[in-house]
């Protein structure tokens, strides 16, 4: 109802199809306050001439402009002093009539004046809101192309290292390659499943469940069960979630191809909050890591990868025994997160 009042005054003064409309709309205006003045007269003491003339030179003017608001003016100012000015029914003039008069049109004149100075604001008002409104979905559109392209070419450079892993005989540099060619894929799925143009976080519940299914699809087993526990309104700006999102599938993928590499078992991601900041846990019961496990001598790339992530967002990666076996890989983000 609110949007619907605004758009109509954004409409104002009314366009006609034809100009005589207005004049004749507003004669009507000022022959309904003749009436209703002259209605009152028995309720009313003496004086008060233009009482209920105010009101249609003001409609006028709002209604249908500058134009019929003067016309308005002068027409119910005839009729006050012709009807309700003494001598009735003639127009005398006198020192009181004038001073009577002059005050009226001063009154009438500012109110059209105030009136069209009005509308010419919100006139301009509603074309810079349309210029924005295209603005906007001129930036929206090019952001998602941008962000489309970018996605496309991030894909087009793990094919690209897909194909050159064909010519590369070396067993371990075909290795490199493929987690390359994963990582890059990877990226460009996230980029592109993180796209809003409004620049709004993304719920991360949703989109960890939708996330560690693609991981699982892409091992090809189907004998591991993954949860996703998280606060249903959970909300982290892309600049972390990206991140955020690469540690997870690199802990999840670890799980699998280190923890659970022969057998099924299960895999669970949970991400809580608290006034200390977001702890992030993936917990695997697989065949698990040694009590003095150092990560920091590890020379796994998906951890390194982990490390360099959670140190650009100021946090802390660890990865440690679970007290029932398997591993927990902990993510700690500092609550300005």
């Amino acid at each position: 109802m609110q949007r619907k009042n605004e758009r109509f005054v954004e409409r104002l003064p009314l366009v006609l199809r034809r100009p005589w409309q207005a004049y004749f709309l507003t004669t009507a205006l000022c022959l309904i306050a003749l009436a209703v003045r002259s209605i009152a007269e028995i309720a009313m003491p003496l004086g008060y001439p233009f009482v209920s003339f105010f009101p249609a030179v003001i409609l006028s003017s709002f209604l249908f402009g500058v134009r019929p608001g003067i016309y308005a003016g002068l027409f119910c100012g005839l009729l006050s002093w012709y009807f309700f000015i003494p001598p009735r029914m003639a127009f005398a003039f006198n020192p009181g009539v004038a001073l009577a008069l002059g005050f009226y049109g001063v009154v009438v004149a500012v109110d059209i004046a105030l009136i069209h100075f009005m509308q010419r604001a919100n006139f301009n008002l509603g074309v810079e809101r349309e210029r924005s409104r295209i603005l906007a979905e001129n930036r929206e559109l090019l952001f998602h192309e941008l962000q489309h392209r970018v996605s496309n070419n991030l894909q087009v450079v793990a094919a690209m290292l897909s194909l050159q892993r064909r010519h590369v005989d070396h067993d371990m540099a075909r290795r490199a390659l493929d987690d390359a060619s994963a990582r890059l894929a990877l990226v460009g799925r996230i980029s592109r499943a993180l796209y809003n143009p409004s620049g709004e976080g993304q719920n991360i519940r949703a989109f960890l469940a939708t996330l560690t299914a693609d991981v699982m699809e892409a091992s090809g087993r189907d004998d591991i069960a993954i949860t996703v526990e998280a606060p249903e309104d959970l909300i982290l700006e892309p600049d972390i979630a990206v991140p955020l999102a690469l540690i997870v599938t690199e802990a999840v993928n670890n799980a699998i191809e280190h923890g659970l590499p022969h057998r099924g078992g299960s895999i669970q991601v949970g991400l809580d909050r608290s006034g200390e900041g977001i702890v992030l846990r993936v917990i695997d019961d697989g065949k698990g890591i040694s009590s003095d496990f150092d990560i920091s001598g590890s020379q796994s790339l998906g951890l390194r990868i982990s490390n360099a992530l959670a140190a650009q967002l100021s946090g802390r990666f660890s990865l440690q025994p679970a007290a029932q076996g398997g591993a927990i890989a902990r993510l700690d983000l500092p609550a300005r997160i």
